[in-house]
């Protein structure tokens, strides 16, 4: 189908955007399952336990110089202590690098750029991202990620050990190569975090690139099965493209805004199916007809909505409608052909289920009709024999008559 290459291109298309380098992703909320990973290295695991050591299980002789080198590097104290971040013990943050303070913690909403270095448990590196920038809560990057990077100091350094449902998830990566269900290691540098651009403001073209990046964001996500996820990164581009505009643009530019937010119209109604949202998709649908009256898209999946809501003719009309504009389209064609043969056996049933309501309705005419044949011939018979006793009594008393 179109909307498979649709979403692959979009996979490939994602390590040219700027954001989309940070591969992984949140998981699923049912699911668990995630996109891509960023990491730590177990190199910088040593350093914490040798503090550790050195910081009061001495001898007594050596005591009071394991506390004064202790009070000397105080962020060292918080380096060998877990931020269990969810409670759960499958995401946990250590602090490596004390930062500015809780201050310069960033915004959810705020851009920032950070060092990404993704290890297995085992050591082994995935991957490495210099000046990852991404929108910070917006689902541009895994969920591990995207919860840790918020309680970071500016110029910190954390080590983050995340479980496999906060990264990749159960169907892992190809691209980097991460195993199903793997655990990641994380190491993490803020860099600087800056406030999102005023969208009025924003030139036409990385108003467009913007926006397509969201929605590419959210191809991935579908592709993955994370398909909630997905409604909220296309949510993201929609607004993006309804924002107004300050500046000037130009019709081209208009169009292909458009054509941006058709699209992600489009692929938020198949997310919304998967969900069994239809009341959603359908309004999806509507909208991206009421730009594009003929993209054959969105009439094909509000035919397959108004189907699962059982309004079967309305459906038929809708997929009937899209394949006179793409004949040769043979996933259309086989759609139509199904719901047409279960439209048929619908009526039939429902035709079954009224005369066993109502009873036979031929054999109780043919009843009333035999009735009353049977009502006229009785009383033919009747009337025939009261004339006969008429006459014969007539006959008898001329006969009388004639004697006397």
């Amino acid at each position: 189908m179109t909307e498979k290459a649709e979403t692959m291109d979009a996979l490939d298309s994602r390590d040219n955007a700027p954001s989309v380098k940070k591969n992984g992703q949140t998981s699923l909320l049912d699911s668990g399952e995630d996109f891509e990973v960023l990491d730590e290295d177990d190199i910088d695991d040593d350093p914490p336990p040798l503090e550790d050591a050195g910081g009061g299980k001495g001898k007594n002789t050596e005591k009071s110089e394991n506390k004064n080198a202790d009070m000397d590097p105080e962020p060292s104290g918080q380096v060998d202590e877990w931020l269990d971040v969810l409670g759960n013990d499958q995401l946990k943050k250590k602090v490596l690098e004390a930062g500015e303070g809780q201050d310069s913690r960033p915004q959810k909403g705020q851009n920032v750029k950070i060092n990404l270095k993704t290890y297995l448990m085992d050591g082994t590196l995935v991957e490495e991202q210099p000046d990852l920038s991404f929108t910070l809560g917006d689902g541009d990057v895994f969920q591990a990620l995207d919860l840790t990077v918020q309680l970071m100091e500016m110029r910190e350094k954390a080590l983050i050990q995340t479980d496999a449902k906060y990264a990749y998830g159960a169907r892992g990566s190809l691209e980097p190569e991460v195993s199903p269900n793997a655990e990641l290691s994380l190491e993490v540098e803020l860099l600087e975090a800056t406030d999102a651009p005023d969208l009025e403001l924003l030139p036409p073209p990385e108003k467009i690139a913007l926006a397509s990046h969201k929605r590419e964001r959210g191809n991935i996500h579908y592709q993955r099965g994370d398909y909630a996820f997905a409604v909220n990164s296309y949510g993201i581009a929609l607004q993006i493209t309804e924002s107004s505009s300050k500046v000037d643009i130009t019709p081209e530019e208009e169009n292909e805004l458009m054509d941006v937010k058709v699209k992600c119209l489009n692929n938020m109604a198949a997310s919304q199916l998967k969900l069994d949202h239809y009341d959603a998709a359908l309004k999806s649908c509507v909208s991206a007809l009421a730009h594009q009256p003929d993209n054959i898209k969105a009439l094909f999946r509000m035919g397959k909505v108004l189907a699962l809501q059982g309004e079967y003719t309305e459906a038929i009309q809708t997929l009937r409608k899209a394949l006179k504009l793409e004949p040769s389209n043979k996933t259309i064609h086989a759609e139509l052909s199904k719901l047409v043969k279960k439209h048929s056996e619908q009526r039939g049933a429902e035709q079954a289920m009224y005369k066993k309501m109502l009873g036979n309705p031929s054999s109780s005419s043919g009843t009333q009709k035999h009735r009353a044949k049977s009502s006229w011939g009785l009383s033919w018979k009747w009337l025939f024999g009261a004339t006969a006793v008429a006459i014969g009594g007539v006959a008898l008393s001329v006969v009388i008559a004639a004697r006397n």
